[in-house]
């Protein structure tokens, strides 16, 4: 077990299998020392939990915790093509999107739980630019959505 994976099962949490693509495209591609994840929505085992848009059917605490499901997701992305999550030398940039109703303006504090999972589970490598973006709507009515780029270490 890499010891990012043993940070992650310290804190209760397991990295999920890697979500199948919806359309046409890769879970995350590798170019040079950087992996780039296609937007993670928040599954898990093959489901949403939620649908709707945040400030609406959904709370932004609901939200920030789908982000986080996101960033797992993320991760396992990267696992995919990077082989081992301790070749993560930093997360890079973090852009997430919130399905959000017309009123709702939160949508940093709903990407916070992103940002804060790959704090807890990669330390000071889990520093990153972010971008957070409201938006009509998601795939699938998703209320939130996550994509990450990392760079790794040298083989």
């Amino acid at each position: 077990m890499s010891a990012v994976e043993a940070k992650l099962a310290e804190l209760g949490l397991t990295l999920p299998e890697v979500v199948p693509p919806l359309a046409a495209y890769q879970p995350a591609v590798r170019s040079g020392q950087y992996v780039f994840t296609a937007g993670q929505l928040p599954m898990v085992d093959g489901k949403l939990p939620l649908t709707g848009k945040v400030g609406a059917e959904v709370t932004p605490e609901e939200a920030k915790e789908l982000a986080r499901t996101c960033a797992l997701n993320a991760l396992a992305a990267v696992k995919s093509v990077a082989g081992d999550l301790d070749r993560v030398a930093r997360v890079v940039k973090v852009v997430g999107f919130v399905a959000s109703a017309a009123d709702f303006t939160g949508q940093p504090g709903v990407l916070n739980g992103a940002s804060e999972l790959l704090g807890e589970v990669l330390g000071d490598k889990g520093v990153h630019a972010r971008s957070a973006v409201g938006v009509a709507v998601l795939p699938l009515d998703a209320p939130v959505e996550v994509e990450i780029q990392v760079e790794l270490t040298e083989a």
